[in-house]
């Protein structure tokens, strides 16, 4: 998922130091869910408090935000498209969606090791080398 606000596998309480530290009724994140395979959760921060609501992913494709029972569902053909319509007053959320909550990137030698290329000798040009007599 390519949006700057979708943070991937970190934990609930990662989540709420990013939320708190920004401190802004209205900002909000998503995450993986760490308890229900395969679902997101929309993180939103509202006077103090973070709440969370569980984005499922439909056969279609389509997305929708679990609800209380008796609340008909919305549902969304892209995630783009539900973000949107919750950036709205009154969508059925504690508040609408204001500030997202941007993805840091990671370090230059943090990323290096995940695409497996941290080796020092990659950045030595040939004219460093010299040839050793017997």
């Amino acid at each position: 998922m390519e949006f700057p606000f979708f943070h991937g596998k970190i934990t609930r309480k990662a989540c709420e130091e990013l939320l708190c530290k920004n401190g802004k009724n209205g900002s909000y994140l998503i995450r993986e869910s760490e308890s229900v395979e395969g679902a997101l959760c929309l993180c939103v921060f509202f006077e103090e408090l973070i709440y969370t609501y569980r984005i499922f992913r439909e056969k279609r494709g389509y997305y929708k935000i679990q609800t209380s029972e008796g609340i008909p569902e919305k549902v969304f053909r892209t995630l783009k498209d539900l973000i949107y319509n919750y950036e709205k007053p009154n969508q059925g959320l504690v508040t609408n969606l204001r500030y997202p909550v941007k993805k840091t990137r990671p370090l230059q030698r943090s990323r290096r090791l995940k695409l497996g290329k941290d080796d020092i000798y990659d950045e030595i040009d040939e004219s460093d080398y010299v040839d050793v007599l017997p």
